[in-house]
């Protein structure tokens, strides 16, 4: 006999586990909620601080919405096909073993996957809504455009604004009732309504109906979609065209009324199948419709095409060609452009330029793209500052005339920071200083820029207007900032490192509205949590006043207001009205415009100034600069202004987004005066006119007439960008302030051929009176090089500067020691009846300090070359001695010793790093420098035999012999180097001898 052991009963669950597991998940439940709602109540408040929180409540609201409705779109649907699949299911159904082992698994499971399966769906649909709600938004604001498609004679607000929501809806609707007729299919197979065994298939009576009736509001949201593919063939590209031709009017748009008539008889045998139950009827006519659908669209359009339209493809074609020209000049608003034949002239005589002295005396000679480092030698003064690459170029009207700068904001360099504490780098180091100005048009003898505005602290032109220097909010700010002290308390942030009175610093403290307070316990922990620094909660030097400033790129802050505009790449600062602000270009784009040509827009507007984007820009075929926008450089604040208010597309945005626009009414004439044409709309309007300067099909379909943008023609990888030049074209009243390109014939290697055959020019000046745009902004004009004269074009002006023996050993001289030549923008003019090519070439060392001066210039004039000293020179020996004309500079050339009266330039030594605050001060520390010596220190004493006199003489003594040497050796860079402390010793000993009793 054996006994067993009784088994142990489990004991009960403890309440305690219990308790604890029930815990934990609400912690982590209300952990990741304040998570999600610190993230939106971040994002609110700084919406709300910027004035723009309208926008974001939409977005939210239409989002949330959009949401609810395709979850409600998806889920209902689909739990109505499982619930009715069930419910409908036969009660006494003899199924097959298998099926009774599948309904035993499931059937446990049947009611969570009843409302489970459709949740699932519904979430995913309910997230694809909301992020469609834009193409929601414009559907409803959008308006009639006035003008019809020359196809249906629908209004061309169809297109793009009604058609893309309806396919959406269509296909949203089409994958809801695709994925309930898999559903019902699925749950009618398991329960036994749908039965197969024996070679046939058995459905039951309400399987029958449910199947069917699903299947035929399929076919039907199928007829439907077929129908406005008729539409969708207006914007679709084909071989030759965007649009169709004759072949897509004439058999594949019948073809798709044939396919949806067809599509809605199909469907009606569906529901005829539902009541009598022959399936025969509904199979059939599917077949039928597959196979109608290959004949009417293939076989019919590739026989048309075949025996009738490439045999005679412009007869048929041409007028389809004409819609297409017609429709992408349009869009791409080229339709207005000034077109004048022009026989380049390539002869050269004395005096035949003076009919173009307002062009030659604004010629660019410092290259935006290449005098950085020497604006970053001469005014960057800290190693905490930093300008751009790339500079910028605008104009300000200087005693009554208008000159050409090129302009670049002194930022703030935070990785330069000896000291990278959370204080320094969120409090103490906080904004960049001042706009640095100089002429686009002159230089000193020593190749140096003539700086308009410069220092720091900063003078100049901009100074005097009592400006406000501070740049808070710039292309390389910090991520964030937290300022603002209490009334008397004692400022944090430096202002920079020179001081009044002995003080080896200026602090300040931020006293406009810029970001979000920080003030609050709740919002210190959500920008805690924000940015992941505890310092922001912890710091006691946050207080009731303070605010933090972050998101500060212009671009950005500018495309989180106005979401819909696409950006122009190329924002750049200017002083309006005593501040410094931001403009910021902003389009309106389409990719639904009838017959219009798309292009990419990455691959548009990269040059050798923009690089290629690393994220795939949209495809559009319809663009206007419907916005300007600026960005206040000291509080963040943005305000735009509805620069195009007839485009169609804007008017729909500001019924989304009511009242967050200006009128141009509302623009300053200061502002005005700095407006102007942005690059990215040139690039692309470029880039289409390289096809779409004929305004005729027989041209287009010729295609004997292409042209293309040049290559840089120091980077052929990369096309050469267009240049602001104030110039006056030859069909032009008067000169302006303008963007150009050139064109040149396709091909690459030995099948190209580097000559002009256009010239494009847009009016970049939109005037100076409050509210009115100029009436010739924004004009395109376009010079049609005459085929008579062979006109080189830029590539090959640049071969023969390269390979010219005589200027190669003038090059030579330049490179002699440790120096190399860097070459400025090639610009090409249009004056004397002919094309003058102008470019700067700049001298530096390899070695050292390295940065580059101006010390020659290369022009070129049909067949004549010079390579001289100043640009007047060369403009003499092209022109038979005399060219009739003046330059920037000339008063150089004149007197090259002497420079025209401009701003001394600052040392370009830069001072170490001031000492500031540590966590625990929140003050500078006690040596915190002897930067304030920089701009002129306390000598000691006057007399001449003083050990300050004798210093200054002996750095005399040393620069002159280095500066022979220099000579000796044809060094540019160090004669310039050594001129410029020469100059340094001759001020201290002029400044010791005003000082001597």
């Amino acid at each position: 006999m054996t006994s067993t052991t009784a088994p142990t009963p489990k004991s009960p669950p403890s309440t305690m586990r219990r308790v604890i597991t029930i815990a934990v998940i609400v912690i982590a439940a209300l952990v990741a909620g304040f998570f999600l709602f610190a993230n939106l109540y971040a994002d609110f408040l700084w919406y709300d601080q910027l004035g723009f929180d309208s926008v974001l409540l939409t977005q939210w609201g239409a989002r949330g919405l959009m949401f609810v409705i395709g979850f409600v779109a998806m889920a209902v649907p689909l739990w109505l096909s499982i619930h009715l699949a069930h419910r409908l299911r036969p009660v006494y159904a003899q199924l097959s073993s298998q099926l009774d082992r599948y309904q035993e698994v499931i059937e446990p499971l049947r009611r969570l996957a009843t409302w489970g399966i459709p949740i699932f769906f519904g979430f995913f649909a309910g997230f694809s809504a909301a992020t469609n709600w834009e193409t929601a938004a414009l559907w409803l604001n959008g308006g009639a455009i006035g003008e019809v498609d020359p196809e249906f004679g629908l209004d061309l607000g169809f297109y793009m604004f009604t058609l893309p929501f309806f396919q959406g809806v269509l296909a949203f609707a089409s994958a809801v009732v695709l994925i309930g007729l898999v559903l019902t299919l699925v749950v009618s197979y398991l329960y036994g309504s749908v039965r197969i065994g024996q070679g046939e298939l058995r459905i039951s009576k309400a399987a029958r109906f449910q199947i069917a009736i699903t299947a035929a509001v399929y076919i039907l949201l199928q007829a439907v979609s077929l129908w406005l593919d008729r539409y969708g063939k207006l914007i679709e590209p084909g071989d030759r065209i965007t649009g169709p031709g004759y072949v897509g009017t004439n058999a594949e748009i019948p073809g798709l009324t044939i396919l949806s008539i067809a599509a809605v008889l199909v469907a009606a045998l569906f529901l005829v199948t539902a009541f009598i139950g022959r399936w025969r009827l509904p199979l059939v006519g599917t077949g039928l419709l597959l196979v109608t659908a290959i004949v009417v669209n293939l076989a019919y359009p590739a026989i048309i095409n075949t025996l009738q339209v490439q045999p005679n493809q412009f007869a048929y074609e041409s007028e389809y060609y004409q819609r297409n020209v017609d429709g992408t000049r349009t869009a791409y608003d080229i339709d207005d452009i000034e077109v004048e034949s022009y026989s380049a002239s390539t002869d050269t005589e004395a005096g035949q330029l003076r009919d173009d002295v307002a062009t030659t005396a604004s010629l660019r000679l410092m290259d935006p793209a290449v005098i950085s480092p020497t604006v970053r030698q001469l005014q960057q003064h800290f190693p905490y500052y930093s300008f751009e690459q790339t500079l910028n170029v605008d104009r300000y009207e200087i005693d009554g005339e208008t000159q050409d700068t090129v302009v670049a904001v002194r930022e703030l360099n935070q990785e330069n920071l000896e000291s990278q504490t959370w204080q320094n780098t969120a409090m103490v180091y906080t904004h960049g200083y001042g706009l640095v100005a100089a002429k686009g048009n002159e230089r000193t003898t020593d190749g140096w820029p003539v700086f308009l505005e410069s220092g720091i602290p900063t003078s100049g032109i901009f100074s005097e207007m009592d400006y406000e220097p501070r740049i808070y909010f710039g292309e390389n700010s910090p991520e964030y900032s937290v300022v603002g002290q209490p009334e008397g308390a004692e400022p944090l942030e430096l202002d920079y490192a020179r001081g009044e009175d002995g003080a080896s610093e200026t602090r300040t403290t931020f006293t406009g509205d810029g970001g979000p307070s920080v003030g609050s316990f709740l919002n210190q922990l959500v920008y805690s949590l924000k940015f992941q620094s505890e310092q922001i909660f912890l710091s006691q030097y946050v207080n009731e006043e303070s605010q933090i400033l972050y998101d500060r790129s212009p671009v950005e802050r500018v495309q989180k207001a106005a979401p819909y505009l696409t950006i122009d790449s190329d924002p750049y600062p200017t002083v309006v009205d005593g501040k410094v602000k931001w403009v910021v270009d902003g389009y309106t784009t389409s990719a639904t415009y009838p017959y219009s040509t798309p292009v990419g827009l990455g691959d548009a507007i990269s040059d050798s100034n923009v690089p290629q984007p690393q994220v795939r820009l949209d495809e559009i075929n319809y663009i206007r600069n419907s916005v300007k926008a600026t960005v206040d450089a000291y509080d963040g604040s943005v305000t735009l202004y509805a620069w195009d208010d007839e485009d169609p597309v804007l008017k729909a945005w500001q019924n989304v987004y009511p009242s967050t626009i200006e009128p141009i009414s509302e623009m300053s004439g200061e502002l005005m005066s700095h407006v102007r044409y942005p690059t990215d709309l040139f690039k692309v309007q470029r880039e289409m006119l390289g096809v779409y300067h004929v305004d005729n099909a027989n041209s287009f379909y010729q295609r004997d007439n292409v042209w293309n943008s040049p290559d840089d023609p120091q980077n052929t990888n990369v096309k050469q960008p267009p240049y602001y030049l104030t110039m006056q074209m030859p069909n032009q009243d008067e000169p302006s302030y303008s963007l150009y390109t050139t064109f040149i014939p396709p091909g690459e290697g030995e099948d190209s051929r580097n000559v002009l055959l256009g010239y494009l020019s847009a009016d970049a000046d939109a005037g100076s009176a409050d509210g009115e745009v100029r009436d010739d902004y924004g004009t395109l004009r376009l010079l049609q090089i005459s085929s008579d004269t062979t006109v080189a074009g830029p590539g090959q002006v640049q071969n023969t500067f390269d390979s010219d023996p005589s200027i190669a050993d003038e090059r030579n001289i330049l490179q002699l020691g440790d120096s190399e030549l860097e070459l400025g923008n090639l610009l090409t003019v249009p004056v004397g009846g002919g094309f003058l090519y102008v470019q700067p070439v700049y001298v530096q060392s390899t070695a050292g300090t390295s940065y580059p001066l101006l010390q020659r210039v290369f022009v070129s004039f049909g067949d004549q070359l010079a390579f001289t000293d100043t640009l007047a020179e060369g403009l003499d020996e092209i022109f038979g001695g005399d060219s009739g004309t003046e330059t920037g500079d000339s008063e150089v050339a004149e007197n090259p010793d002497e420079a025209e009266d401009v701003p001394t330039p600052d040392t370009p030594d830069t001072p170490d790093t001031p000492d500031t605050p540590d966590d625990s001060e929140g003050t500078g520390d006690e040596d915190a420098g002897d930067e304030g010596t920089e701009d002129g220190a306390d000598t000691g004493g006057t007399d001449a035999g003083s050990a300050e006199w004798q210093q200054a003489l002996a750095d005399a003594q040393d620069a002159i012999a280095e500066r022979n040497d220099a000579l000796a050796s044809g060094d540019q860079v160090a004669i310039a180097e050594a001129n410029e402390r020469l100059g340094e010793a001759v001020q201290t000993l002029i400044d010791l001898e005003g000082d001597a009793p």
